[in-house]
């Protein structure tokens, strides 16, 4: 059985409602360590509702500081991992309670007029946790983690984004030991802006690379109250 999801004005990435083997072996993974006494099941919730409520938060933090500040930016760029501690997110304890990490490297990759970036997984589903939270559906789906890699400009137009030839798009495959997070260009239109309001309009989809940020929308409110939310009116 097949279904879409809603994602504004780019086409749709067709999804699949079965049960992936990666999915089959983790749930035979967690009721044979809750057998062996390892966690608990009330432990497995737990973690589940925590890791569920992260959202894209954190990675909105880092980009908008680094919109505003300059060394942070270098210093974010040389050394994403280390650098994340200043925003309070640590790669190697991302939990807060000691929970080991598998996470090494945390790479964050600057847009410019002349390169976009946009990121995948093409073994699976590794995803930048820590700062953006749990990923979409879509991301998870065979349709774009097979396709992004061989025809980037094409998935890329399913999401509204219209490159020309002489911006190079460049696509980063997570692995086991990295993870990536584009760092969108700031839009025109924003100068004197807050921190705050910056963090506002880089939404999740602009730090995986599928979409842009707009001084007119963000993912924390309803379409029709976004202007409300970034406290600015109008497209630039």
């Amino acid at each position: 059985m097949s279904q879409t999801h809603d994602h504004g004005a780019h086409a749709a990435i067709q999804t699949t409602g079965e049960i992936s083997e990666f999915e089959v072996l983790e749930t035979a993974i967690r009721e044979l360590a809750i057998e062996k006494g390892l966690f608990s099941q009330e432990d497995h919730r737990r973690f589940s509702e925590w890791a569920e409520s992260v959202g894209p938060h954190g990675g909105s933090k880092l980009v908008a500081k680094a919109w505003t500040d300059p060394d942070f930016k270098a210093r974010l760029l040389a050394d994403g991992t280390e650098t994340c501690k200043e925003v309070g997110i640590d790669w190697r304890d991302p939990t807060g309670s000691g929970t080991p990490s598998d996470y090494t490297y945390f790479y964050v990759l600057e847009n410019t007029p002349e390169v976009h970036n946009v990121i995948v997984c093409t073994l699976c589903s590794c995803y930048p946790r820590p700062v953006l939270g749990m990923s979409p559906d879509w991301y998870r789906t065979p349709n774009y983690r097979r396709r992004l890699v061989r025809w980037p400009r094409e998935v890329l137009a399913e999401f509204g984004l219209h490159f020309p030839p002489d911006v190079e798009v460049r696509v980063h495959d997570s692995n086991q030991k990295s993870r990536f997070m584009v760092m969108p260009m700031r839009p025109e239109g924003t100068e004197g802006w807050t921190e705050e309001q910056l963090a506002a309009i880089v939404t999740r989809d602009t730090m995986i690379g599928v979409a842009l940020p707009q001084v007119d929308w963000t993912a924390q409110a309803p379409p029709d109250q976004a202007e409300a939310a970034t406290g600015r009116g109008g497209r630039q």
